[in-house]
C-alpha cells in the first residue's frame, strides 16, 4: 500500500520532480536522471509515470541494475507478473547477489502459483539477506501451498522473530500447526492473527471457533 504523503513532503517531491525534468531537457540520455525521476514519481504513487521513466532509464543504460529491480517492483504493483519476473531476472543476470530481485521473484512466482520457483527464489533472497521478513513470509506461504507444514512453520517462526505482530505469519503458522495436529497451539496463533487484523470470512471463523477446545468429560 502506498503511503499517504503530507503536504510538505509532496511539495518537496514536486520541486524535485521539476528540477529533474528541467535537467533531462539538457541531458535526455541520462539514465541516472530518468531513474531518479522514476523513484520520485513512485514515491508520489504515480505508477504509470514511474514506469515510463524506469523504462527510459534501462534504455539509456541496460546495465543499471537498480532500474531493472524498480521496474519489476512497479510491474508487481500493477499486477503484471510476467513483466515483473522478466525485469527481475534481468537484474539477477546482471548481478546474482541482488537480494531484492530474488525476493521480488519469489513474490511474483508465489502469485503465479509457481510454488517451487517461489521457494527457490525466496530461499536465495534469505541467504543474501537473512533479516528479510518478506522473503521468509513468501517462503512460508509457498511451503504452505505445497503441503510442507514443517517448512512453513519454520519460516513463519523466523518472520515472527523479526516482527512478532506480523499477522500473516501467525496465520500461516496456525495452518501449519493444524496440519500437524497441534490444535491448541494452532488456535492460539489463529486468534492472534485475527486480533492483529488478518481478514477472515465468517465461514473460516466458524471452522476455527472450536479448534483446540476440549470436549466435556
Amino acid at each position: 500500500m502506498m503511503q499517504t504523503l503530507d503536504k510538505d513532503t509532496t511539495a518537496k517531491l514536486n520541486l524535485h520532480i521539476k528540477f529533474l525534468k528541467e535537467s533531462l531537457f539538457f541531458e535526455p540520455q541520462s539514465a541516472t536522471l530518468h531513474y531518479n525521476l522514476g523513484v520520485a514519481y513512485a514515491q508520489k504513487g504515480q505508477i504509470e509515470e514511474a514506469l515510463s521513466e524506469m523504462k527510459q532509464a534501462v534504455e539509456c543504460d541496460p546495465k543499471l541494475t537498480q532500474a531493472h529491480i524498480n521496474l519489476g517492483w512497479l510491474y508487481l504493483r500493477k499486477g503484471d507478473l510476467d513483466a515483473c519476473i522478466q525485469a527481475n531476472l534481468r537484474a539477477v543476470e546482471l548481478d546474482p547477489g541482488l537480494h531484492m530481485a530474488h525476493g521480488n521473484l519469489g513474490v511474483a512466482y508465489l502469485q503465479q502459483g509457481q510454488y517451487e520457483k517461489a521457494i527457490a527464489s525466496s530461499s536465495r533472497a534469505m541467504e543474501l539477506m537473512p533479516g528479510s521478513a518478506q522473503a521468509y513470509n513468501t517462503l512460508s506461504a509457498a511451503y504452505l501451498h505445497t503441503g510442507n507444514s514443517q517448512g512453513c512453520a519454520q519460516a513463519s517462526r523466523a518472520v515472527l522473530e523479526l516482527n512478532p505482530s506480523f499477522a500473516p505469519a501467525h496465520h500461516n503458522l496456525a495452518v501449519a500447526l493444524r496440519m500437524e495436529g497441534r490444535l491448541q497451539e494452532a488456535r492460539s496463533h489463529f486468534d492472534r492473527a485475527v486480533s492483529l487484523g488478518y481478514p477472515v470470512d465468517p465461514e473460516t471463523a466458524a471452522d476455527w471457533s472450536t479448534l483446540g477446545v476440549e470436549e466435556p468429560a
